[in-house]
């Protein structure tokens, strides 16, 4: 399964650094609004060291890490939706991914213009959240009123739809989210081909200065976004883009040093990645042996069939078993031979579900 996360957020927020430092590229990142026009993408292994243990178990030739795509758009402004900033077009290019990434400046700059004159995270995440639930009431609209004229000559098929869509209209209508909607099963596949930008998961990035980002607490700036995202049922953390900026263009052996300098356990990026893996509650398997150890996304609670699909259609078509070690035994007893010899390799059918760091040999016969 492919991560894919768009970026958003206010001009000058930062949002082109973190990408810059996310995929080591070069995007323009400058003090004036709209710098970014087309999206840039960037795809981005996700930070692993159980892959660069089990590689060292298989004495592998490769290693394959699970990868997160970020797409980094320009900066939206007030009335987005209705193309201020051309902000149709940069809306348009985040429909399809899976969940956003919405950072939110929290430092002060007197050399980098803040768009709306004064620090106020909670108001500039309000400000976007507005403008991507009015972006999805022109859509659902637009739905609504082709569908309606198919119901009015008799198309019973779309009668459904039209009750559907009405329901989810009087409910953004009300300044809530999409993913808030309550929908029954065979309602969601109509909501799914709207590709409503509120029914995405949100991941608030609190871009934060120097100073902020080596304190244990937060200050009540950062404080309050982080609440607003606990209400609205979403994720945030802190990093500061300036930082992981610097640490980017850092050769290797220098980085634990630097990190060490602001108390930082990890980069911050590294905590992005994670956390919109979280955010959209996946989890990692692992496949292994001499040529190739490769990590595999599949959503939590996967089960053993969902993953062979994940490696190739032949392996579900003809799944016969799946051989599981876990990861914790193998790096305990030093190899697969010796995993097998303690007993400890479980076999399993299709409707095994699979959990974080399985190490998994599929056995299947087309």
């Amino acid at each position: 399964m492919a991560l894919q996360c768009g970026i958003i957020g206010l001009p000058n927020v930062g949002k082109s650094t973190i990408f810059n430092a996310l995929t080591a590229s070069s995007v323009p990142a400058e003090n004036y609004p709209f710098c970014t026009i087309d999206p840039h993408q960037g795809i981005v292994p996700l930070p692993d060291k159980r892959l660069d243990e089990l590689a060292g178990i298989y004495k592998a030739e490769k290693i394959t890490p699970a990868t997160v795509e970020f797409i980094d758009i320009a900066g939206l402004v007030k009335g987005a939706n209705k193309g201020e900033g051309l902000g149709n077009r940069f809306l348009g290019q985040i429909r399809q991914v899976a969940a956003l990434v919405h950072v939110v400046r929290c430092f002060e700059d007197e050399n980098v213009t803040h768009v709306e004159a004064h620090l106020d995270p909670v108001r500039d995440a309000e400000i976007i959240k507005t403008e991507l639930l009015l972006a999805d009431l022109e859509t659902i609209q637009k739905r609504l009123n082709k569908v309606a004229k198919s119901a009015k000559v008799g198309e019973k098929r779309f009668q459904h739809e039209l009750e559907v869509l009405n329901r989810l209209l009087e409910h953004c209508n009300q300044g809530r989210m999409a993913r808030e909607f309550e929908a029954a099963d065979d309602e969601m596949s109509i909501l799914k081909k709207l590709f409503l930008l509120t029914q995405k998961p949100v991941l608030y990035v609190a871009n934060v200065d120097e100073n902020e980002i080596e304190k244990e607490q937060r200050s009540p700036v950062v404080q309050a976004l982080f609440d607003f995202a606990e209400r609205e049922g979403n994720l945030a953390i802190r990093l500061c883009g300036k930082l992981e900026a610097e640490l980017a263009s850092m050769p290797e052996e220098d980085k634990d040093f630097f990190l060490s300098e602001y108390h930082l356990p990890e980069p911050g990026l590294d905590k992005l990645i994670h956390a919109s893996f979280k955010l959209l509650g996946l989890q990692t398997f692992y496949t292994g042996a001499v040529n190739e150890v490769r990590a595999w996304t599949i959503p939590a609670g996967a089960t053993a069939w969902d993953a062979a699909g994940e490696i190739h259609t032949d392996f579900q078509r003809g799944f016969i078993k799946a051989e599981v070690c876990k990861y914790d035994d193998l790096i305990r007893l030093g190899s697969e031979k010796a995993v097998r010899e303690a007993g400890l390799v479980q076999l399993h059918g299709k409707d095994y579900v699979v959990e974080e760091g399985d190490v998994i040999l599929f056995k299947f016969n087309v």
